[in-house]
């Protein structure tokens, strides 16, 4: 029979769209597994989708930036391949998905910061309980769908993670903040925000092999974190980049601390990248999906399964 087409690549991709794809992808396909990590500030779900069953264990996640919605749609188009691949019992790009199922378990945690994308996507509404103070935290006279990379309370969930936090909070005057805003704003303390306390724990919980955090922009790969990242860090990396055609890099500046891949690599010594999707000024038009997803199948497929 012909699969049903449910993740809509051509539109804003917001919390309550991705509710509803989760739904009919469990529904088409009922062998893929779904669940929540925890909830946002403003009570949202922080779903997970579980693809296989084996024993290699990787996790991928997408959205700790508001502005970098593009890689929710990301992977969650590349769970409906997936599903719509293994009921039909057959291959993408040379992978066996059948095989790939009892060989290796993918979890997926497609929007970190589900308020902060809603925010972006459907503008500020009057019934936010922070309405009053995202007002003044926004001071860049730019709207919020072009400046606002936080969650709800104006805390960058990617500098929020205690890996060289302090180097980060340091480190903020520098780029002109002193408090909660659109960007790089580290928190009061590591851990402070519940999306990451949720990412953190849903990571202790399944103790992945490999992790990859999807962010744009630039079509480049990061794969350090103060040189503890382990010895085969590195040739994982090039094999990704050239699965991708992305540049393989080290991170500069603020950049480089306090991310969810540096607290990966430093605690577990194991692999842990950051993904930039596509070209361009956040957030990336959906114009970009179908040379982004194109760069990226093969890459997490990959990632899935190298050694």
């Amino acid at each position: 029979m012909p699969w049903l087409d449910v993740v809509d690549t051509r539109i804003d991709y917001t919390y309550d769209i991705l509710e509803r794809d989760i739904t009919g992808l469990k529904r088409l396909y009922p062998f893929i597994e779904t669940g929540s990590a925890g909830q946002s500030v403003l009570g949202k779900e922080l779903y997970y989708i579980k693809l296989g069953n084996g024993p290699n264990k990787v996790f991928y996640n997408g959205a700790h930036h508001a502005l970098e919605w593009i890689t929710t749609p990301l992977l969650m188009k590349f769970v409906e391949n997936y599903g719509k691949a293994y009921a039909e019992g057959r291959a993408i790009r040379g992978y066996d998905i059948r095989r790939l199922f009892d060989r290796s378990t993918i979890y997926i945690l497609p929007m970190v910061n589900p308020d902060g994308v809603d925010l972006v996507l459907n503008g500020l509404q009057r019934d936010n309980p922070y309405y009053n103070q995202l007002l003044q935290w926004n001071n860049t006279g730019r709207p919020f769908s072009q400046v606002w990379q936080a969650n709800i309370r104006g805390v960058d969930l990617n500098h929020n993670y205690d890996a060289a936090w302090q180097q980060s909070k340091d480190a903020e005057p520098l780029y002109g903040v002193y408090g909660p805003g659109p960007t790089r704003y580290s928190g009061p303390e590591p851990f402070s925000e519940p999306e990451t306390r949720a990412v953190r724990d849903f990571t202790l919980a399944i103790d992945p092999r490999l992790v990859l955090a999807y962010h744009s922009q630039g079509e480049v790969i990061y794969w350090n974190f103060m040189n503890l990242a382990p010895p085969e860090a590195l040739r994982i990396g090039r094999a990704l980049s050239s699965a991708s055609g992305y540049a393989l890099d080290q991170t500069t500046g603020i950049a480089s601390y306090a991310g969810y891949k540096d607290w990966f690599i430093q605690d577990y010594r194991r692999p842990g990248y950051t993904i930039e999707v596509g070209r361009g000024i956040n957030p990336l038009p959906i114009s970009q999906f179908p040379t982004i997803y194109r760069d990226n199948e093969g890459l997490l497929l990959l990632a899935s399964v190298i050694q």
